[in-house]
């Protein structure tokens, strides 16, 4: 292994601010039970933290500036609220608070409106879960003709037949390949009772 010698190297110095902005806060908020599931819905379906999906809407500070004036322009409509409290970077918070001070509106609204900007997401994925949903019923159905043959070929070979074990091995691993897409539609299912 290589030892790394010391060179000048002109990169730009690490900023104390620009590493504190990374911290993580806690921050409540009162949402609407619709945003609420919507920020779950499209964590879980990316597979991405919740923080990091708040970081992505709150960082863009243009389009954030966009959305308060899209508020001053629409009587926000009173919605049952419910405190919720996320984990977000200290950087997203500030933002979100300064272009709430500067726009004069409130930051749990601004977050209500930001989180729309994720709806065109959802609407993708729910069209993707209907066409997870066909080929995964699809394979379970190749799957079960697939059991059968190797029933038929036990019946019809020997279990040291070569052709017999190489089928085996095909059905077992078709199986655990089947069970995988499973799992990843059944972690999808939010996006079924998802609705606008």
């Amino acid at each position: 292994m290589k030892k790394f010698k010391n060179k000048d190297v002109n990169l730009p110095p690490a900023s104390s601010l620009e590493l504190t902005g990374m911290q993580s806060v806690r921050a409540t908020f009162k949402l609407s039970k619709r945003t609420i599931k919507t920020i779950n819905v499209v964590a879980a379906q990316l597979g991405i933290r919740q923080k990091s999906l708040f970081d992505h809407l709150m960082d863009d500070a243009e389009s954030l500036k966009a959305v308060a004036d899209e508020i001053q322009q629409v009587d926000p409509v009173a919605k049952e609220r419910i405190h919720k409290t996320y984990v977000i970077s200290r950087k997203s918070l500030t933002c979100l608070e300064k272009i709430s001070q500067t726009s004069n509106a409130p930051r749990d609204i601004l977050i209500e409106y930001s989180v729309q900007r994720l709806m065109p997401i959802i609407e993708k994925e729910q069209e993707k879960q209907k066409k997870r949903k066909e080929i995964v019923n699809e394979f379970r159905q190749l799957v079960q003709q697939g059991q059968q043959l190797l029933e038929k070929s036990g019946e019809l070979l020997d279990e040291d037949d070569a052709v017999f074990n190489r089928l085996a091995s095909a059905i077992v691993y078709n199986v655990n390949a089947y069970q995988h897409m499973a799992e990843y539609v059944k972690k999808g299912e939010g996006l079924d009772d998802y609705s606008f």
